[in-house]
């Protein structure tokens, strides 16, 4: 079966961000389309996988996160769950602050650790990349029955 690829502009129509921010993660090398040379130009292509993380980090820009934080979480998730973006299953993370390091970690979802780290005063971010799935299948599902 052969992957569906999506144009930049596409992309941003699905996904919510602008071109200006795809073009921007794609220099700083936080989501990595695959770019072809033709001809005199270059045409860049956007796989699903790269759809999901560019929903992620939309969402995280959009709950507050700062791009280092957003771009950082994203890394830590292809690092430590490599096939979470290409498998279609989501599954649930949470970041919480590690007074300590003066840090945000990454761990899967644990609600009882949830509730006792917002319990001692500590901010808990949700990571929940099923949800974002979701939405983003939702719209991937209408984009095929418009053509």
């Amino acid at each position: 079966m052969q992957e569906t690829f999506f144009t930049s502009k596409e992309a941003a129509e699905i996904t919510g961000c602008t071109l200006r921010q795809l073009q921007y993660w794609r220099e700083r090398g936080v989501i990595v389309p695959v770019i072809s040379e033709t001809g005199t130009g270059r045409s860049i292509y956007y796989s699903k996988s790269n759809l999901l993380e560019l929903a992620a980090m939309s969402y995280w820009l959009s709950v507050g996160l700062s791009f280092d934080i957003a771009s950082t979480t994203l890394k830590k998730l292809k690092d430590q769950e490599p096939e979470l973006f290409t498998s279609g299953k989501g599954k649930r993370f949470m970041l919480l602050l590690e007074a300590q390091e003066r840090s945000l970690s990454l761990v899967e979802y644990d609600r009882e650790k949830a509730i006792a780290s917002l319990d001692a005063g500590k901010p808990v971010i949700a990571v929940w990349l099923d949800v974002i799935y979701t939405e983003l299948a939702v719209k991937l599902e209408k984009l095929a029955t418009k053509q």
